[in-house]
C-alpha cells in the first residue's frame, strides 16, 4: 500500500518524510493552504532530494489552475504527477493525460456517480484521492473523509484515501476502505506546514504492519 505524506515545505521534512517509508510526497501549490509552497523552492527542494540520492513519487497538488500552468510546474519542478482537487471539469483530465488525477469531495452517493459517469479512467493507478467534504473548502482541512463513500469507490478503482489520517485512526481507515494509497497531512506535522518526524515514522508504520498481518493472513 502506497503512503503519500502531503504539504511538503521543506527539504529537511522531505527527507525525513522518505526515510521514515513514504513512497509519495505532494507539494500543495495552492496559495491559500497553509502548506503552500512557490514553485521556485519547490524546484530547488527537488533538486535537493535528488542531489542526496533520495527518491519518491513527487505530486502537485493544484486547484482550479489552468493546464499550462500545471504543466509548467511539474515541468519546471521535476514532479511526476498532479493532483487536481479543485473544479476542474473532466476535460482536463483528457488534456493531461496519465500525468493527473482528480481529488474529490464526494457529499454523498451523487457525487460518486457523477465521478463515474464524467471523468476519464486512467491507465494507472491512482484513479483518484477521495477527501473530506467541507462546503467551500477544497481539502487539507483535517476532517475524515465518509469512509462508506470511499468504501464504494475503492471496490471499482484503485483509490488514495485522505482526509483526518493520523498514527491512531490509519488502520481503521485502511480496515473499512480498503484503498490503493492513503494520504497524510496535518496528521503528521508539528505545526501547519511543518512535520513531525516521529509522527510520520509512527504512520508509516502503521500502515506497514496493517499490510504486512494483512498479507499473513492471506
Amino acid at each position: 500500500m502506497k503512503v503519500k505524506i502531503c504539504g511538503i515545505t521543506s527539504l529537511s521534512d522531505a527527507l525525513e518524510a522518505i526515510d521514515a517509508g513514504a513512497d509519495w510526497l505532494g507539494f500543495n501549490f495552492y496559495p491559500p493552504s497553509p502548506r503552500y509552497i512557490h514553485p521556485l523552492a519547490c524546484a530547488r527542494l527537488v533538486t535537493g532530494i535528488q542531489e542526496r540520492g533520495y527518491s519518491a513519487t513527487l505530486a502537485g497538488v493544484f486547484v482550479n489552475h489552468d493546464v499550462n500552468a500545471i504543466t509548467t510546474i511539474l515541468n519546471d519542478c521535476g514532479l511526476d504527477i498532479a493532483q487536481l482537487s479543485g473544479d476542474e471539469p473532466p476535460e482536463m483530465l483528457v488534456a493531461l493525460g496519465e500525468r493527473a488525477f482528480k481529488g474529490i469531495r464526494p457529499a454523498g452517493h451523487a457525487d460518486l456517480a457523477d465521478f463515474h459517469n464524467r471523468y476519464p479512467r486512467r491507465q494507472s493507478p491512482p484513479a483518484c484521492l477521495i477527501d473530506g467534504y467541507r462546503p467551500g473548502q477544497y481539502g487539507g482541512t483535517g476532517e475524515n473523509a465518509d469512509w462508506r463513500l470511499a468504501h464504494r469507490l475503492a471496490e471499482r478503482s484503485p483509490v488514495i484515501l485522505a482526509g483526518g489520517l493520523n498514527p491512531g485512526n490509519v488502520i481503521a481507515a485502511i480496515q473499512q476502505v480498503q484503498p490503493w494509497g492513503v494520504d497524510v497531512a496535518s496528521g503528521v506535522e508539528a505545526a501547519p506546514g511543518v512535520k513531525d518526524p516521529q509522527k510520520m515514522v509512527a504512520f508509516v508504520k502503521m500502515v506497514r504492519k496493517y499490510t504486512l498481518e494483512y498479507l499473513y493472513d492471506y
